[in-house]
Formats: C-alpha cells, sequence, structure tokens
C-alpha cells in the first residue's frame, strides 16, 4: 500500500480475505458478517486509520457528520465574547460521542447567513445547523423548515408549530431579574446598551425595561452592534448628558467592561455613582475591579444541550419536542449598590 494514501473498502476488503460489501456492512455496524469477521474487519480499519468519506456517504444519502454553525457577530469582536466561547466549547462536547464535527462560519450579514444555509443543504455538506439569536418572524426558519434540513434554535420560548425545535431560556424572565434587582436597590433611572433591535432575545429585555416605567423608572435604550467600541462611545454619551442614570446595563461582557473603562476614565464612581450590570457572565467580568453583577448562566450546558438535541432530530423523521435549557441566576458583585449620590448636571 503507498503510504499517506487514504485507506478505502476495497483496501481493507483486501487485507481481511473478504468482499467489499462484507466491510461496509461491519462498518455501518449491519447484520449480514460473523461477529469474527466484522472485530477482524474493524481491527484493520483502526489500525490504518480508516475514516468515512464524507462526500460519498452524502451521494448516496448518508450523514456526513457534520453539523453547521453560523454566527452573524463582527469577526474581530468575536473571540473576545465568552458566550461564544463557552457555547462552542459546549456544542463541541455534546459532539464527542457521536464523533460528528462542527463547520463555523462567520458571516457579516443576514443575506450571507441565509446563503449559507442554502450552500450547505445543497452541497450536503451538514447533516443539520444550530441557529441563533432568532428574531419575530424570522425568515431563516421558514428556510430552513423548506429545506428539510435539520435544525436547533436557541431561542427565548419553545418553537411555533411548523418551526425548527428549539432549546430555549425565558428572556423575559431573565431580563426582570437584573432589572429587578435594580429597582430594588432604589435605581429609578436605569438605561440598557442592547445589541441589535431586531434579535428577539434583545426586544424582550427591551420591553421589561419599558414596562417599568408604570413604576416611575426613566430609560434610555440604545441598540448596538455588540462591540467594544460602540459600548464606549454610547456610554460616554450617556455619561455626559444632563441627567445621567444610576445604573447602566449592557448586553454582553464584554460591552459591560468597556463602559466600566469609560466611566473610571470619567471620574464616575462605580457603584458610588453609577452601578453597572451585564446580561453575560465570564471570568473576566469577575478579575475587573470593580467586578461587575452580571446574570449568570451556564453557557456550556447550552452548548452541549443543543448538540445533542441537534443529533437526536438528524436522526428523527419527526420533530423532536422543544426544551428548556439552563436557569439564569444574578451573580450580584461589587459593581451595583443603592444609589447614594444624584448626578443631576
Amino acid at each position: 500500500m503507498v503510504p499517506n494514501k487514504r485507506i478505502t473498502i476495497a483496501d481493507i476488503a483486501r487485507l481481511a480475505g473478504v468482499s467489499p460489501g462484507a466491510v461496509s456492512f461491519a462498518l455501518n455496524n449491519r447484520p449480514g458478517v460473523s461477529d469474527a469477521t466484522r472485530k477482524r474487519i474493524l481491527a484493520i480499519a483502526d489500525e490504518h486509520g480508516w475514516v468515512p468519506n464524507s462526500a460519498a456517504r452524502a451521494l448516496v444519502g448518508s450523514h456526513v457528520g457534520v453539523i453547521g454553525l453560523v454566527v452573524e457577530r463582527p469577526a474581530r469582536s468575536l473571540g473576545a465574547e465568552a458566550f461564544f466561547t463557552d457555547l462552542i466549547s459546549g456544542i463541541q462536547s455534546g459532539l464527542t460521542a457521536s464523533g460528528a464535527a462542527m463547520q463555523m462560519r462567520v458571516v457579516r450579514d443576514f443575506d450571507d447567513e441565509v446563503a449559507t444555509y442554502r450552500a450547505w443543504h445543497s452541497s450536503k455538506q451538514v447533516d443539520g445547523v444550530i441557529v441563533l439569536d432568532p428574531r419575530e418572524d424570522d425568515p431563516r426558519l421558514d428556510l430552513i423548515s423548506q429545506l428539510r434540513l435539520p435544525a436547533i434554535v436557541i431561542g427565548s420560548h419553545p418553537a411555533e408549530a411548523g418551526r425548527p425545535p428549539a432549546v430555549w431560556m425565558d428572556d423575559a424572565a431573565a431580563a426582570h431579574i437584573v432589572f429587578d434587582y435594580l429597582y430594588a436597590l432604589g435605581h429609578r433611572h436605569i438605561d440598557y446598551v442592547a445589541g441589535p433591535e431586531e434579535f428577539e432575545h434583545t426586544r424582550l429585555r427591551a420591553e421589561v425595561l419599558r414596562s417599568l416605567a408604570e413604576d416611575g423608572v426613566t430609560s434610555n435604550i440604545t441598540f448596538t452592534d455588540f462591540s467594544a467600541g460602540r459600548a464606549a462611545t454610547v456610554t460616554r454619551q450617556l455619561l455626559s448628558g444632563r441627567s445621567v442614570p444610576t445604573a447602566i446595563v449592557f448586553d454582553n461582557d464584554v460591552m459591560a467592561v468597556s463602559g466600566l473603562r469609560v466611566a473610571l476614565e470619567m471620574g464616575v464612581s462605580v457603584p458610588t455613582e453609577l452601578s453597572i450590570a451585564s446580561f453575560d457572565d465570564s471570568v473576566m467580568a469577575g478579575l475587573v475591579s470593580p467586578s461587575i453583577t452580571c446574570l449568570s448562566r451556564d453557557t456550556f450546558e447550552l452548548g452541549e444541550l443543543a448538540a445533542s438535541r441537534l443529533l437526536q432530530q438528524i436522526e428523527s423523521t419527526e420533530p423532536i419536542e422543544s426544551i428548556p435549557g439552563p436557569t439564569s441566576t444574578l451573580a450580584v458583585r461589587e459593581s451595583t449598590s443603592p444609589p447614594r449620590i444624584s448626578r443631576e448636571r
């Protein structure tokens, strides 16, 4: 055999002294060969590092052993977000037992994401996909359903009829955990530096804050691109107005750290003059000074659940049920306290 040449089923058949059909039965754990022959074939395949040819399997309608994940975020800032680091690690952990791999693509916008799903489906590159950041009346979910591409949505509620199943977390309830805590501390001017407005979880969080107007809370909501630079700009603007907030909540830990830095640069004491909180937790949020109060949830477990559910959906001929994801708790740290100094200008 030529060194470094990919071993084929025909090669294994020759070495084992059996037909290629017998090798196929053994490698795919199908009946038709004796236990002794199966063990001999598997030992030869393992010895020579045989792996299935994904392209060939796709042509005959078999699984290719790959799932897809598309992320619409600025590529420069993606690596800094602990949420994605933990989520991707969890997904990989959830795939380990099956031997499946993950193909990830970072895209610039919504149209690129839709084009990616179409390309993956037409070329049979993936068996299914995990969908992030659902929108209201999300056309991606309609497309995925039309393509009959197995999918799991990481979202804010169970799937509607005819939509892919979800691993979901109640983002409205989670928002209440953060905003109600600040309200209980005595804050009545709470601003929210959010991600893109079209994302469902962002909209739900904003609606919860707006609802506190009935209880006398003044608020400003600014939608951004999740980046540290944009968070810094918005924080500087909020702290430079005539009436500044006593608390600011950021959509992720990177934005919160950026906002904290701006506040300290401007001579605003945290938490004496300004409380800061985040909807994403991370090691970084706990190490900065003052450490940042965050909504905490097991994002690694979320990734594991999404991966395992997607593998189940790939094997099922019917839509599986949506399931709740990890529960959210509030990690209270040094960056929040009752408002003690008014900063009216």
